[in-house]
């Protein structure tokens, strides 16, 4: 069986650190965010982080959780299924439904509570909105939920942002090791490495939406043109697009997140400056395995909507993804205008290992996983969100 370490505050200065690019990049995250807390970076999150190290060759980062029904919904299954759900049901413009949907979901929040359903160990979670994975084999899945089991009993185990697309020998190692996977939410992809994948409609709205650059005299900033000083406009542009427009149990990352990010380059920065100096618009991805994903969008929504920001930076996050030679996972949200732009959708799960736990407690997340899949997917698929 491969070898599983974990490593927590105590001991994270003994990490041997892989010396590849990824192993530095992962030491950059994990090893501060462990050191200082993640509440030090994240506003909307208490959790404990440590290190798990595969074979030496990978370091993922896991968060523990008690209950924290709080909490961002990237380690709080609570607040993903029931919270942020509730929040959504305006979504689907059909008030008929939206009472006796809210009455269900109360019911569900009632019963994961019972269950004790944040009482968790998230794999691989960098708290961001899509964790992307290194390559993992059956038998490296095997060991981690087999150390995890040991050394927490009385925790679900839970792998959040699994795809079919991208991981579809993943997804199968995770249900032959007996996880569950439980739909999440909907994500889009899009290969930039191939023109086939768009056709000329969609090639077509890209170049008009870069065309909105020069009409209303943006210019685009790369990350190491960014400086400390712009650093509160970064986490205000991000915050009236996340949080004030779409919701508060995102994440909401502080300044000192943003600096550290500009600072070690944990993510890579492309803002929107207007003629005069003002940022309006910021976007920040990282890449692994040939995918690029971007946790950080924003722009200043009170500009008039025929501004574009959302449309420029899209455009220009597709130039970077194609110039990079990725696949991009668009994450999830403006599926029609992904749609239109070539994207196609694919379902999202978290996969979950409850075995070891009580009856009343896998009995809760089978409930959650019946309901998503047989009323959440297709509403979703029907009203096309």
């Amino acid at each position: 069986m491969s070898t599983v370490v974990l490593y927590d505050a105590t001991n994270i200065g003994e990490l041997p650190w892989p010396k590849d690019e990824e192993g530095k990049a992962a030491q950059a995250w994990i090893e501060p965010w462990i050191q200082q807390g993640p509440e030090h970076y994240v506003d909307n999150i208490q959790t404990r982080m440590m290190a798990l190290v595969i074979e030496g060759q990978y370091v993922l980062p896991i968060t523990v959780n008690e209950q924290e029904y709080d909490n961002a919904y990237v380690c709080s299954p609570y607040t993903h299924y029931v919270s942020y759900a509730k929040q959504e049901l305006g979504m689907l413009k059909q008030p008929l439904l939206e009472r006796p949907l809210a009455w269900l979901l109360h019911g569900i929040g009632q019963g994961m509570k019972l269950a004790r359903c944040n009482r968790v160990v998230h794999v691989n979670n960098w708290l961001l909105s899509t964790n992307l994975y290194p390559h993992m084999t059956a038998e490296h899945v095997t060991a981690i939920i087999a150390m995890l089991q040991a050394r927490f009993p009385d925790y679900a185990i839970v792998f959040r942002s699994l795809n079919r697309c991208y991981y579809p020998e993943l997804c199968q190692s995770m249900e032959e090791a007996g996880c569950s996977l439980v739909p999440s939410r909907q994500i889009y992809h899009l290969d930039t490495r191939h023109s086939r994948t768009q056709n000329a409609k969609a090639r077509w709205l890209i170049k008009r939406d870069e065309g909105l650059l020069a009409k209303h005299g943006y210019e685009t900033v790369q990350h190491d043109e960014l400086i400390p000083a712009d650093i509160p406009r970064l986490v205000q542009l991000y915050n009236l697009l996340y949080i004030d427009k779409y919701s508060p149990y995102n994440p909401q990352f502080n300044e000192r997140f943003f600096a550290h990010a500009l600072a070690d380059k944990t993510l890579r920065f492309v803002a929107l400056r207007t003629a005069a100096g003002r940022i309006d618009g910021i976007l920040g991805y990282y890449c692994r395995g040939g995918i690029l994903t971007t946790p950080i969008f924003g722009y200043d929504t009170a500009l008039p909507l025929e501004t574009g920001l959302y449309r420029m930076l899209s455009a220009v996050l597709f130039r970077e993804a194609q110039q990079l030679g990725m696949q991009w996972n668009e994450s999830s949200g403006a599926a029609q205008f992904k749609r239109n732009r070539g994207a196609v959708g694919h379902w999202e799960y978290s996969a979950v290992m409850n075995r070891h736990l009580p009856t009343y407690r896998r009995s809760c997340w089978s409930f959650v996983s019946f309901v998503a899949n047989r009323i959440g997917v297709p509403l979703m698929e029907r009203n096309k969100l």
